[in-house]
């Protein structure tokens, strides 16, 4: 008798289909300018400011407040996956980096209503340059992944990261207004 097909439950699932709005946005400026400022305007997430708040025995306004200020655009980067360093080996010339951005504040006003929020949080956000060497700014649109949920308060904030992502490439010199309307 096989004891690992004896001992398998049978697991609940639940399958929605649902569309994702992707905007790409031709900036016109280079990409390492483009970089350098999107990176300028959202900073890396500061992981010691909630080691030190945790240890201090800190609570969530403390956390607040930290992000606020490492967030002066209200976007931080958590991750950075440079894709050309891996797929340069390859042959390809596209220099393409990836970022996950968010802000763990904005998260938590959305996870209390479904974890699932974190599907879409942080924001997967892809720079690469096109033919002219320009950055190319790419992601699905949050307003309509978030809103994709079913929960007014979670599309409500949806909406909101679509005018912060707005604001942070106004920052970096980009009127992306049009895209995200």
């Amino acid at each position: 008798m096989n004891h690992r097909k004896a001992n398998r439950m049978t697991v609940g699932f639940h399958r929605e289909q649902h569309g994702m709005t992707r905007i790409d946005i031709d900036t016109g400026i280079p990409f390492a300018q483009f970089v350098a400022a999107f990176e300028k305007a959202a900073p890396p997430v500061d992981r010691t400011a909630l080691e030190r708040i945790v240890k201090a025995g800190g609570d969530w306004d403390d956390v607040r407040a930290a992000a606020a200020q490492n967030a002066p655009n209200d976007l931080m980067v958590y991750a950075k996956i440079d894709g050309s360093v891996f797929l340069g080996v390859a042959g390809h010339r596209t220099q393409a980096i990836e970022y996950l951005v968010g802000n763990h504040v904005i998260a938590e006003t959305m996870f209390r209503h479904d974890a699932k929020a974190l599907l879409y949080a942080p924001l997967r956000v892809l720079i690469y340059s096109d033919a002219d060497g320009d950055a190319v700014f790419t992601m699905d649109q949050p307003g309509p992944a978030f809103g994709s949920l079913g929960i007014a308060e979670v599309a409500a904030v949806g909406k909101d990261l679509d005018r912060k992502v707005v604001n942070l490439l106004s920052v970096v010199g980009v009127d992306a207004g049009a895209a995200f309307s």
